[in-house]
């Protein structure tokens, strides 16, 4: 929209399409620039991804996913049927050009322009959900280190490496190395098997489920609207508006973002964004753990994380490539307390509830997709991966100051969604 001078007007309106962490975000951000709001999602706020995963707020650990080492342990793991990577096999065109398109960026070179994204973004990772707590966001944030725990002291060497990529990369990292016996001085329910860690240190925690239903309160608070169990069908430009089409009315507005996670790219192709997202669905479960853990720890050769929620303890893992639409499969969670069972003690496996599995969006090229999309109105704000909870209330921010003002922040510029 313009105004009368021939300057863009700020928009009035907008939609989002999709109310998960980052959804949920970007209304948050937008109401503080004085915009209406109206999101919609195909189940309820927080239902997809964002639900009853570890919740961990790690930038220490975030970066792209592909990498060269994702070739060479994953073109192994995909073929075993207990490994915790996979693929859910299936006849889908989407998953040939996403997995094409992610094994083109497993390099080297690739993995650092990444990091150049990351990094501005990491180092504000903290800053932007004490921004949201005094708005009134009421749900805890645990400043908590992370224990990340080996059976061999020679796997540390992977993690390190990791670790050392981000310190050359410019992000400064807090760490200490630990043998077994130390690890377990600070959490006592590591069993023998663990022989060394990591301590990461000044890293934070949330229970996902309750800090997306608070977060969600906050914006129906301010006069935000909410559509559950209704699914948005595509979105284009009609005049001065932009329509979102649902299966029942239409919603129109002076923006729609798009900002539905693993089915993004079914209606931001026809925007211009080419970069493909796909599901890594992951899964997880909870179990008594009274007294609780003394904070999240991670099991790299498992891949397995594990948190404390109250007097439950969250146990998440799997990355299992397959469409968010197909059903969890049963011998997933068996794959998690397999690897994780003989690495904790004092815990009742078998009382275990609470099942779940969400598909994360990954993008191909392990970088989100924040920004405006070559249709005027229509934004995107996904790919986020496994940091969808870390970076979403920081994304949803700095895209809504974009819609709002019409220029896009630095450290948008290189996560274009159109790139």
């Amino acid at each position: 929209m313009t105004t009368d001078e021939g300057r863009e007007r700020p928009p009035s309106s907008a939609v989002v399409v999709g109310a998960g962490i980052v959804g949920l975000s970007c209304a948050f951000s937008l109401q503080e620039h004085g915009v209406e709001v109206t999101l919609v999602d195909r189940k309820q706020p927080g239902a997809g991804a964002s639900w009853q995963n570890a919740g961990l707020l790690s930038p220490a650990m975030t970066g792209p996913l592909p990498e060269p080492a994702i070739l060479r342990y994953g073109l192994k793991a995909v073929v075993n049927p207990r490994s915790p990577v996979g693929v859910a096999w299936q006849a889908d065109p989407r998953l040939a050009r996403f997995a094409l398109s992610l094994v083109r960026h497993c390099t080297t070179a690739a993995w650092r322009r990444g990091m150049e994204a990351y990094r501005p973004l990491n180092e504000q990772v903290a800053a932007s959900y004490e921004h949201q707590r005094e708005g009134g966001v009421t749900a805890e944030v645990t400043t908590s280190d992370i224990l990340s725990c080996f059976a061999h002291p020679d796997g540390q060497s992977g993690l390190l490496h990791e670790l050392e990529a981000l310190v050359s990369s410019g992000q400064p990292v807090d760490i200490e190395l630990l043998t077994g016996d130390e690890a377990r001085r600070q959490e006592p329910r590591l069993s023998g098997h663990i022989s060394a860690a990591v301590r990461i240190r000044g890293q934070q925690f949330i229970t996902p489920s309750k800090y997306v239903t608070a977060l969600a309160e906050v914006v129906r608070r301010r006069g935000g609207k909410i559509v559950e169990d209704t699914e948005v069908t595509s979105v284009e430009r009609r005049g001065r508006v932009v329509v979102a089409k649902t299966d029942g009315a239409d919603l129109d507005a002076d923006a729609v973002v798009l900002a539905s996670g693993a089915w993004l790219s079914t209606l931001a192709a026809p925007h211009g964004v080419r970069v493909p997202v796909y599901g890594g669905r992951g899964y997880s479960f909870t179990v008594p753990c009274d007294p609780p853990l003394s904070g999240p720890a991670h099991f790299p050769a498992a891949r397995v994380a594990v948190a404390p929620q109250g007097d439950r303890l969250r146990v998440t893992g799997i990355m299992e490539f397959g469409s968010p639409d197909a059903p969890a499969r049963s011998s997933r969670i068996p794959t998690i307390l397999r690897g994780v069972r003989p690495l904790l003690e004092g815990i009742d496996w078998e009382r275990r509830s609470d099942e779940w599995m969400g598909a994360r969006p990954l993008s191909s090229d392990g970088v989100p997709l924040v920004g405006a999309t070559r249709t005027p109105g229509v934004y995107v704000a996904g790919g986020h991966g496994m940091w969808g909870i870390t970076l979403g209330p920081l994304t949803g921010s700095l895209l809504a100051r974009q819609i709002a003002t019409g220029e896009p922040p630095a450290e948008l510029g290189r996560l274009d969604p159109c790139r």
